[in-house]
């Protein structure tokens, strides 16, 4: 294992993530703020309780999702894509790094920032509700599992990728609309057939109910088949990066 070299490219990845800090982090509060003032205060004065949690604080994982997951794809795939981008790659392939340490690097400092702004997200909840988490430890080891995989998803679409707006398609047209209609503003038991069915074929609903499940002890899925649908989806994504990295495709070309 080349640690000189993860330390190389972990570094690299956090420093051009610190020149841009204002943005990285102002933009996820305000909208996070901005969800709170309209759905915590609008919806929340109307709907009180949902499964014995206040409304507002019922939101909270939902919300904590849709700020991660975008921000994991788009961390992650810039982060590669643009020394794809540059050239700067092949300086990567022809030094003693393998794939290993090259995941190490890259995702290891994506998934870093996503749960540093999901840290801040939830510090930021605090303003507009009072909430508690009842499974501290498991809320923070889900989370960056989840972080992980998604930077490791996202690090697919890097390769993927041949243009810049390629990079945003994914998260903006296909993991946004999922969170939206995964449970984030709801409980999935509210929903009547055959919607509730339907929904159980968004994987994004799992994640969502797994999360809330680690604050409040209430969630509509088993957290078993949350953890194991995400760790299997990590697994299956590890397998698609160590190929691409074999064959060289989007690499070398």
């Amino acid at each position: 294992m080349n640690l000189h070299a993860v330390r190389a490219i972990y570094m690299f990845e956090l420093a051009r993530t610190r020149r841009t800090l204002f943005q990285s982090l102002f933009t996820p509060v305000l909208t996070t703020s901005l969800y709170f003032i309209v759905f915590g205060s609008a919806i929340g004065s109307r709907m009180q309780t949902v499964g014995g949690v206040s409304y507002g604080a019922f939101i909270i994982p939902g919300l904590l999702l849709l700020t991660i997951l975008s921000e994991s794809i788009s961390n992650a795939s810039f982060g590669i894509y643009l020394p794809r981008f540059t050239g700067t790659v092949y300086e990567l392939l022809s030094a003693p790094v393998g794939i290993g340490e090259t995941l190490l690097g890259y995702v290891g400092a994506a998934a870093t920032k996503s749960v540093v702004l999901g840290l801040v997200i939830m510090a930021t909840a605090r303003l507009f509700v009072p909430y508690h988490i009842e499974h501290p430890i498991w809320a923070v080891s889900l989370l960056i599992v989840i972080a992980v995989t998604f930077c490791l998803f996202g690090f697919i679409l890097g390769l993927w990728a041949d243009g810049f707006e390629k990079l945003q398609i994914v998260p903006l047209m296909v993991v946004t609309p999922l969170t939206f209609l995964g449970g984030t503003f709801y409980s999935l038991n509210m929903l009547p057939e055959p919607w509730r069915t339907v929904t159980l074929f968004n994987p994004i609903a799992y994640l969502v109910s797994g999360l809330r499940w680690t604050f409040y002890g209430v969630s509509d899925i088993d957290i078993r088949i949350s953890l194991g649908l995400t760790l299997l989806f990590m697994l299956a994504c590890i397998g698609v990066i160590a190929r691409i990295w074999q064959t060289g495709h989007r690499l070398r070309s």
